[in-house]
């Protein structure tokens, strides 16, 4: 058993003030921002420039999904016995290396592919799952306002500004030039922050423990335990399930919008619209979900996907494109903030990392497989609708088994004693 942890208010304000700005630019710069949210940007220059069908450049996704999903439980797991602070910092060296490495692509589909394992491997330690493992470990206290707040800023703003920086940079110096500026992004605007500001919290990690596996409160579950919940499978089926495919989405706003005939600069504005939505709706979400005694608040904000996809496909006119993006930024708000929050609420922070890391794991299947279908999809026939009408049904079930899910099995009370 680890050194006593203060669970009512751990570290100092000064300290906590720190883990927000490190866990918030962390965020910044994780898979979704520096790989997914830019992935729609690089796809038609690939395409062009070696002669790749779509489909065929899709298949990275899948190879990320794969090597994340194992990666996320693995870095959760060490990350819950030894601290997060040392493995954070080396996963931004190695996963801005990875990234980086894509500019010396020669039109070998395997070299893509084998450097598309590397970005999943490494992508999966400066990740969301972790950093929001920080997060809940420092905020027993309002978590689902810090874990929406560093997780929605962080990852909205990142998917921001990574693509625009993408897009120009592939504009003016090619696309060789866009991965390098994404792997130095990474790199440079990650490392010193968290080298400064980030910190293991008091009684978790080598570094502030008596030994190296930290302090498990009383009512916190570990794995094996939680898998035997009704409420781990409906989450994992659920929100897993519908942030995965929104996100896959995400990445795809751009060419399905210029597949219709709509411009370059409405795409990037739908996507952007999309982003700081889905970004702010994090940091709301969290908060309602602390304000209200239950998870079922979650299905009218869930099943606003179903509405925003509907006007990306078939809406007309910037006014109808933007509110899809919208809409598709409060679904997807929501189910990020959600997924973390209640794995807070129904299984502790104990085992949080790897808990949270199996759901994560479900987040990148879907992200990874989707993107495929869509451009297998579109190589078949042209177009995208087959592959958007069948997310509707998936995001409809989802909604549906949201309103299955039981009441909190911890009280914030219970949670911060525990």
């Amino acid at each position: 058993m680890g050194a006593a942890r203060d669970h009512s208010n751990p570290g100092t304000p000064q300290e906590r003030r720190g883990i927000l700005i490190a866990t918030t630019v962390g965020n910044g710069l994780t898979t979704t921002p520096a790989v997914h949210a830019v992935f729609g940007t690089f796809l038609i220059p690939l395409s062009e420039s070696f002669g790749w069908s779509r489909a065929s450049i899709s298949v990275v996704l899948a190879i990320l999904a794969a090597t994340c999903a194992v990666g996320y439980p693995i870095a959760g797991r060490f990350a819950d016995r030894h601290g997060t602070r040392r493995m954070l910092l080396l996963g931004n060296v190695l996963f801005a290396a990875s990234i980086a490495a894509l500019a010396l692509s020669n039109g070998s589909l395997a070299l893509f592919y084998v450097t598309f394992t590397l970005i999943g491997i490494f992508g999966a330690i400066p990740s969301t799952p972790i950093l929001s493992k920080v997060v809940a470990e420092w905020f027993p206290h309002n978590g689902g306002t810090a874990l929406g707040f560093t997780a929605g800023v962080g990852n909205g703003i990142g998917s921001v500004i990574m693509p625009v920086a993408a897009a120009l940079l592939i504009t003016h110096y090619g696309w060789r030039a866009g991965y390098l500026g994404m792997g130095a992004i990474v790199l440079l605007a990650g490392l010193p922050v968290m080298y400064f500001l980030l910190r293991d919290a008091p009684g978790y990690g080598g570094a502030n423990s008596h030994e190296d596996k930290p302090a498990i409160g009383r009512d916190d579950l570990d794995l094996k335990s939680a898998l035997r919940y009704r409420s781990f499978w409906l989450i994992f089926v659920s929100l897993a399930a519908g942030a995965g495919i929104l996100t896959a989405i995400f990445s795809h706003v751009v060419p399905i919008l210029q597949d219709r005939g709509v411009g370059i600069g409405m795409g990037t504005t739908v996507l952007s619209v999309f982003a700081l939505v889905g970004a702010l709706w994090q940091i709301v979400s969290g908060r309602i979900l602390e304000k209200v005694r239950g998870p079922l608040v979650l299905a009218p904000m869930y099943a606003m996907a179903l509405a925003g996809l509907l006007l990306l496909e078939y809406g007309h006119g910037a006014p109808l494109l933007i509110l899809a993006g919208v809409f598709l930024g409060v679904a997807l708000g929501a189910q990020y903030s959600a997924l973390r929050y209640l794995v807070m609420r129904y299984f502790g922070v104990g085992h949080f990392g790897v808990i949270l890391g199996i759901m994560y794991s479900g987040v990148i299947v879907a992200q990874g497989i989707l993107p495929v279908l869509f451009d297998a999809s579109f190589d078949a026939w042209g177009s995208y609708r087959s592959a958007i009408n069948i997310a509707c049904v998936v995001l409809a079930v989802g909604t549906a088994l949201l309103l299955w899910l039981p009441r909190y099995r911890l009280s914030e009370g219970r949670l911060a004693a525990s």
